[in-house]
């Protein structure tokens, strides 16, 4: 079982006059990472994609639910802000389900995450990080944490 954890793709300049800032889009390169991330995971055994509800998460998965025909759920659970351990709930649900699941989040939950994992005795074999557009590919869900993260920066 495998959970892939997406940080949503380039979304150009935050708007800092609106404080939830959830209808920002992906710029240019945030398409295309988004087109890479579908085009990398389109052979995985994927049977549920959830995100952050505001846009530019929603746009970084959409590509891959089309490839796979999949629904992107909603998951306020995963949206900038929220308490870590709602987004701890989101993962270890998902940890739980058959098949891997896609979660797309932002980079204040993303190395919380990672971090407890890491805590919990994931091991992190290569480089750590959370870039845009980045996933972490999490495996081998035993009960109470992964065996290994891999962190897989995306490059356009």
């Amino acid at each position: 079982m495998t959970v892939y954890l997406v940080r949503h793709a380039s979304a150009g300049t935050r708007n800092h006059t609106d404080p939830s800032d959830r209808s920002r889009i992906l710029d240019e390169s945030g398409t295309l990472q988004a087109e890479q991330l579908a085009g990398w995971l389109r052979h995985e055994d994927i049977r549920r994609i959830a995100s952050s509800p505001v846009r530019r998460c929603v746009q970084t998965v959409e590509p891959l639910a089309k490839v796979l025909d999949l629904t992107v759920t909603p998951d306020e659970r995963l949206g900038e802000g929220s308490d870590l351990e709602s987004a701890w709930l989101a993962l270890t649900t998902a940890a739980r389900s058959r098949g891997d699941s896609v979660l797309c989040s932002h980079g204040d939950l993303i190395p919380e995450l990672i971090s407890r994992l890491r805590r919990r005795g994931m091991q992190v074999p290569g480089r750590s990080g959370c870039s845009k557009g980045s996933t972490w590919v999490l495996q081998h869900w035993n009960g109470e944490c992964f065996a290994t993260g891999l962190y897989t920066p995306v490059k356009v």
